[in-house]
């Protein structure tokens, strides 16, 4: 509903703009994360999600951009072997500082890759959708539950906590009606369609390990959206 009152640059910026502006968004994002981590003023956590809220944003900048799906997919990708080999060589120790087991960073860019490859080309709002679920809902869940969690609860050994779970639920909710497309049923259909999506992503979140949510939360979320806009 939003990015149909928004409109992405028209005519296109250069490629090597594109690619330049998106690549200082990112850098940048990561620069201030690392920042943060070497001077000590700030939580391992807030570190991680500075970085998992900037650089899920990207995404409407390379939307805005109109950036090419291949050089989307190919960026993903490189940042996808970056932050793999990042778990082995310091190459980025704030993003990773995570305390436990996880590949969530890999699987982080990796959804990208995924999501741009699949949606971009015909319909990249539900690729946005994804990837701002992933970024704001889960970004936000973790910082609530850490600092508010009243009412914690374990899924497999891992710690959850009802405040960052409704976090996830309301975020993923008002993420899904700003992106959905308009629907000729009027405002309920895409507003039963992001309870679903909110729903979906919630339990996704909460039953993952290992950092999946990273790829399962995008993945499922804009793969649901898009199956419910087709039916409707």
């Amino acid at each position: 509903m939003l990015l149909e009152l928004l409109s992405p640059l028209n005519p296109a910026p250069a490629v090597w703009l594109q690619l330049v502006v998106a690549g200082v968004w990112v850098v940048g994002v990561i620069a201030i994360a690392e920042g943060l981590n070497l001077v000590g003023k700030a939580e391992p956590e807030v570190v991680r999600k500075i970085v998992h809220i900037g650089i899920g944003n990207v995404i409407l900048l390379a939307w805005w951009l109109q950036l090419p799906t291949w050089m989307g997919v190919a960026a993903s990708l490189l940042f996808s072997v970056v932050t793999y080999l990042s778990y082995s060589f310091p190459i980025l120790p704030g993003v990773n500082s995570v305390g436990r087991k996880s590949l969530g960073t890999f699987f982080y860019a990796l959804s990208f890759a995924c999501l741009i490859g699949i949606f971009w080309p015909l319909a990249p709002q539900f690729a946005l959708l994804g990837i701002l679920i992933m970024a704001w809902g889960d970004g936000l869940a973790a910082l609530i539950g850490q600092r508010f969690g009243r009412h914690p609860y374990q899924i497999w050994g891992d710690r959850k906590s009802l405040e960052g779970s409704a976090t996830m639920l309301l975020v993923s909710f008002a993420i899904s009606v700003l992106t959905l497309p308009t629907l000729p049923g009027g405002l309920l259909q895409p507003l039963l369609i992001a309870a679903i999506v909110a729903i979906a992503a919630t339990l996704l979140e909460s039953f993952s390990k290992y950092g999946v949510d990273n790829l399962s939360v995008p993945l499922g979320s804009a793969a649901i959206a898009y199956g419910l806009v087709q039916i409707f």
